[in-house]
């Protein structure tokens, strides 16, 4: 029952404020920005709440400890990966850019893509992931967690199912051992939150089907859809998969030696497992 309460708990808030933040887009940047960061620290709040009340521990996965260098190397590691792929789809004669985009409107992207990496790494690294990982071990939980996120983003106006997989992959594999290696959720944030926003607030492109955004940069993507993700964005690109697939495995690496990769056991090995683990 505490899968369902948090995953209720938190889905509550993502979607209130995820609709409240769309709704306010049109009226402003700085309201967008407003609402968005409200939404994220909500958000914290009640993940922190329903956690401690079912689960009946501290939650050091949002703990204070790791939140500075969790979110702000991994909002840079993001950043530093999307605007690889975009410079490998650009050397290839893909994407230009022709001009200044809008500050204002990378502003109001700020408060959007804050708003959807802190929900969505609640719900599916903080509950999902992290739940199911004590009964499944990390290797099936990553699978099952990485499936569902992909088929999450069907849901986006110009999604298709390559772009689901590729989401799943980068997202589901990438983000996953971001959290295993460091059995915190602000690296996940970080890298969330910098990818979107470099993707929609900087390089002005489509991000994960939703169209693009207006951010820092004018810019125009041509090209064949295989190399570029088309409709999708630069996340259904080979390049991101690439990329993504080893930020991954390093994280996976980092994991292993710090010893945090869960085998499937029986459940006191797992409960034991689970208890020794470095936090």
């Amino acid at each position: 029952m505490r899968l369902i309460w948090q995953l209720v708990a938190v889905a509550v808030v993502a979607m209130a404020g995820g609709g409240a933040v769309a709704a306010v887009q049109e009226d402003g940047p700085w309201l967008t920005l407003v609402l968005g960061v409200a939404t994220s620290v909500l958000a914290v709040l009640v993940y922190r709440w329903v956690v401690a009340r079912t689960e009946h521990r501290a939650v050091t996965e949002l703990g204070r400890k790791g939140f500075a260098a969790g979110c702000g190397l991994g909002t840079l590691l993001g950043l530093a990966l999307f605007g690889v792929v975009v410079a490998n789809i650009a050397f290839l004669g893909y994407y230009e850019v022709t001009g200044l985009g809008s500050v204002p409107g990378a502003v109001g992207l700020v408060g959007f893509m804050a708003a959807a990496a802190v929900t969505e790494e609640l719900l599916f690294r903080g509950v999902l992931f992290r739940v199911t990982e004590e009964r499944l071990g990390t290797w099936w939980a990553m699978a099952l967690s990485g499936l569902l996120f992909g088929a999450f983003h069907l849901a986006n106006p110009d999604a298709d199912l390559y772009g689901a997989f590729a989401v799943a992959v980068e997202a589901g594999g990438m983000l996953t051992a971001a959290y295993v290696a460091t059995r915190r959720l602000w690296a996940p944030i970080g890298v969330h939150f910098g990818w979107n926003f470099a993707a929609g607030g900087v390089f002005s492109a489509e991000v994960s089907g939703n169209g693009a955004s207006h951010g820092l940069l004018d810019s125009v993507t041509t090209g064949p859809a295989w190399v570029t993700g088309g409709a999708f964005g630069p996340e259904g690109s080979p390049y991101a998969l690439v990329f993504c697939v080893l930020a991954g495995v390093v994280f996976l690496l980092v994991a292993r030696r710090r010893g945090r990769l869960v085998p499937r056991r029986g459940r006191t090995e797992r409960t034991a497992a689970l208890a020794t683990l470095p936090r």
